[in-house]
């Protein structure tokens, strides 16, 4: 009787220790689904009307322990006129002039408080297109343009063709002057942004903790942003890393403990099945002499079975464990493995990108060249603006009201902004 009450609470003692790791890899699981599958909150741009949107939603569902996609709300949405966007079983929800981490909080809450969810969904919500800019005024093709982060006034000019003159011949020269120097400068920020990418890939690549960023980056207009655009970049992936591989840690920790917790259980299974064993014995030889009955001896025999059946299945649980350490061994090395793989392959897009640059950069370099050699006077004289004084201004509309902004080449320009061009002739020494 006392070895039957001993291999019930061993029995108890194997259930209670199986439900607390399942609880905990349970946990893990959640923790590992928020940090792989939960995407970080976009910069804080204000969405407006004709901005294009790609929304995905997923849900964790606890109780099944797995992830919903919400298929019938994912895929691509445009800001109407009214600065709403329409949501399958949401209907109408106005997000102009709110963050795109603002509108994916607002559909995760409103979708659990509809369906009454234990789990509020993750929504991810990124701008696919910005809503385009408008170019008006004194350039060659008036009209409306998709905007590009980094826009400025210059650009802008510039991918409406430039300047428009009356002259014939003087024109051509100007235009293809005033167009060749737009593009040289919109491939310099190109390069500098390309520039300072590569020295982020290589501090990354050399686990370096700083940024050896080049000159070219360093003293440019928007060196400074564009560094600490890069060294925030840089500091988001590597916290990812870090949590991901923090989690694969935690889980190889709690399968260890149930490894040792199983290697305890199976020591006092086998001292259990030695003692029956012995205590078999000791009734066969009582057996023999007619002291015992046989029936005793079958019963020690099928306890010796059942414990050994049990062992059997405790090998089988921690062969498991161990089998989960060495996968999440594994998984930790292919993140590092992947981490390189990425970097490696971005450096080498960088670098082709730089290059073909670097041809564009030499091509528009000669084409000012030729145009300066072939008109001279004409484009000294428009460049230093002794002869066209140009003029630009910005219409904007905030909150449903619009200003007129003036501006410079050198004046960022804004999805949805109107640019204003405007030329007059200004006899030569007139201020």
């Amino acid at each position: 009787m006392k070895a039957t009450a001993v291999v019930t609470r061993s029995n108890r003692i194997v259930h209670s220790g199986r439900r607390a790791t399942q609880a905990c890899a349970g946990a893990l699981l959640a923790l590992l689904f928020l940090v792989f599958c939960i995407p970080a909150q976009a910069d804080a741009y204000r969405l407006g009307t004709m901005d294009k949107l790609t929304i995905r939603v997923a849900e964790w569902q606890t109780a099944q322990g797995s992830v919903r996609n919400w298929q019938s709300i994912n895929g691509a949405y445009t800001v109407g006129p009214s600065g709403d966007i329409s949501l399958p079983f949401l209907g109408q929800m106005p997000v102009a002039g709110k963050t795109t981490g603002e509108v994916a909080a607002e559909i995760g809450q409103q979708l659990q408080q509809k369906f009454g969810l234990i789990d509020k969904p993750a929504a991810s919500v990124e701008i696919a297109e910005y809503r385009p800019v408008f170019v008006s005024g004194d350039v060659q093709t008036p009209g409306r343009y998709p905007y590009l982060p980094g826009l400025t006034v210059l650009k802008s000019v510039s991918l409406a063709g430039g300047l428009r003159h009356s002259d014939a011949l003087s024109q051509r020269f100007l235009r293809d002057f005033i167009n060749a120097r737009g593009n040289y400068q919109v491939l310099i920020a190109q390069r500098n942004s390309l520039l300072a990418a590569r020295a982020r890939l290589v501090a990354e690549a050399q686990r370096q903790d700083d940024i050896d960023f080049p000159k070219e980056v360093k003293n440019s207009p928007d060196g400074q942003k564009l560094m600490a655009d890069e060294t925030a970049f840089k500091q988001a992936r590597e916290k990812k890393l870090s949590t991901q591989l923090k989690s694969l840690t935690d889980l190889k920790g709690l399968l260890q403990k149930e490894v040792d917790s199983l290697a305890e259980k199976m020591d006092n299974q086998n001292h259990q099945i030695d003692l029956t064993q012995k205590e078999l014995s000791n009734v066969s030889a009582l057996a023999k002499k007619g002291l015992a009955v046989n029936q005793r001896s079958l019963t020690l025999e099928e306890q010796i079975a059942e414990l050994q059946g049990k062992l059997l299945d405790m090998e089988t649980a921690q062969l498991r464990a161990k089998q989960g350490i060495s996968q999440a061994e594994q998984d930790a090395a292919n993140l590092q493995n992947d981490r390189e793989s990425e970097i490696a392959q971005d450096r080498q897009q960088d670098e082709a990108e730089l290059r073909a640059v670097a041809l564009k950069l030499s091509m528009y370099k000669d084409l000012m060249a030729e145009a300066v050699e072939s008109s001279p006077a004409t484009v000294d004289e428009s460049v230093a603006g002794n002869t066209l004084a140009v003029s630009y201004s910005i219409v904007r509309t905030e909150n449903g009201k619009s200003q007129n902004i003036a501006a410079n080449e050198n004046t960022p320009v804004q999805p949805g902004d109107v640019v204003k061009v405007a030329m007059k002739s200004v006899p030569l020494g007139s201020d």
